[in-house]
């Protein structure tokens, strides 16, 4: 479903793995008992001032230059869509650890079949590599992740999901901006609105493009004039996400990282996105590749130890960066890194992983933030999603009771908080 923004923001735990905005979804709301029937009245109710907000919204479209034509053949049969409500107010945090992910990211399943789809478009992703500069693995793992190679793209009407959401008010300027640019698509002829499917949320086509990442970025790879992400043809969209990644700086000839060995006694406060050395310094310092020798120089890199000190470390570099312009999230960024290194034939991540951990529930994280808040580690705002900032505010707490200072939040970390 991602994401874009393009791809989807935050992971999700479907076959595609990847979730438009879930990272900005909101708590379901806790709501009172309703009376026999009024779910019934409360739809129509919906249902009339859905018709009257999409009134009012034409007008605003007129203004942004959507012709009448496009309005009426887009509108067409749209009707408020309790169902994509349901979907948007059922979001959950991300609470599947990252090994979970990972075992199905790069599953034998997704591997053996991203290999074959690379051999079916073999002269297509060849062009494209040559064209945009971009791994041709990596643009096939995004694909594998997004929508399965093309399996699962999403049958929902998109203008009907972003006017339901658009007039649904709790990110209403958001969806409205996302229903205009997928208009103006419509506009331009790249699709029919009876094509324009997706995910809930919006994210379309083969690697799930958002409308206005897709306004922005997307290409058309096979020379027929139109920019379709949602034909059985793959090579748009393939296309397209080579040209976001080339454009938001795709590196070529550099990985997204490496999975590396730590000495004994490793400073894991160093273990920072602002710490970059080159992996010549790396060395020096006892981080070597998982085979004991020095990473080879692709740029200057920082570690990163998604499971804290208990899991696999890696050596990431500025492509690691470029990927998260598709997804932030780091279990989506070393997903599609490590299926790619799977697809040329790769080996599996050879570190272990602290399975059976108990992971920390959304309430407990905001915990969690709250208490390093009040005890002066914290100095941002308690959301529950783990950004850099909470990250060195554990290691700060970590150090101040002279424990490891992975910044790794855990029921243990929550216990030595309270």
């Amino acid at each position: 479903m991602r994401s874009l923004v393009i791809g989807a923001i935050s992971i999700s735990l479907g076959l595609g793995l990847t979730s438009a905005f879930a990272q900005t979804a909101g708590r379901m709301a806790e709501t009172p008992p309703q009376l026999p029937g009024a779910h019934l009245v409360q739809n129509v109710a919906s249902q009339a001032g859905f018709e009257t907000w999409i009134t009012n919204f034409k007008q605003r479209a007129r203004r942004e230059g959507i012709s009448e034509t496009v309005l009426n053949q887009a509108f067409r049969g749209v009707r408020y869509n309790t169902d994509v409500i349901a979907k948007d107010r059922r979001q959950s945090e991300f609470t599947k650890q990252i090994w979970d992910y990972l075992d199905s990211a790069a599953s034998p399943t997704r591997v053996s079949n991203g290999q074959k789809a690379m051999r079916k478009y073999a002269k297509t992703l060849d062009a494209i590599e040559r064209r945009f500069g971009v791994d041709k693995y990596v643009v096939t793992a995004i694909w594998g992740l997004e929508s399965a190679y093309g399996e699962h793209r999403g049958d929902v009407n998109v203008i009907e999901a972003m006017a339901t959401l658009a007039y649904d008010g709790r990110r209403g300027a958001f969806f409205e901006q996302q229903l205009i640019a997928a208009l103006k698509i419509l506009q331009k002829g790249d699709t029919h609105p009876r094509n324009m499917k997706g995910s809930w949320a919006g994210a379309m086509g083969h690697t799930q493009f958002i409308p206005t990442s897709f306004e922005a970025f997307a290409v058309d790879g096979d020379g027929d004039g139109k920019r379709d992400i949602w034909s059985n043809d793959p090579t748009d969209a393939l296309a397209s996400t080579a040209a976001y990644l080339a454009r938001h700086g795709w590196n070529k000839g550099q990985p997204w990282g490496v999975e590396v060995r730590l000495p004994s006694g490793f400073d894991y406060s160093s273990a920072r996105r602002d710490n970059m050395r080159s992996p010549s310094d790396w060395a020096a310092l006892g981080v070597v590749g998982v085979d004991g020798r020095a990473v080879p120089n692709y740029g200057r890199a920082s570690i990163l130890l998604p499971a804290g000190a208990s899991g696999a470390a890696f050596m990431i570099f500025d492509n690691f960066a470029v990927l998260e312009r598709y997804n932030k999230a780091d279990a989506y960024v070393i997903g599609v890194g490590h299926l790619s290194d799977r697809l040329k034939g790769g080996p599996a991540i050879q570190a272990s992983w602290p399975r059976g951990y108990q992971p920390l529930s959304f309430k407990e994280k905001k915990q969690m933030q709250r208490i390093l808040k009040r005890k002066g580690f914290l100095d941002d705002k308690v959301d529950g999603i783990i950004g850099p900032n909470t990250t060195n505010a554990i290691r700060a707490f970590q150090k101040s009771i002279g424990i490891t200072p992975d910044g790794y939040p855990s029921q243990t970390l929550l216990k030595q908080l309270r």
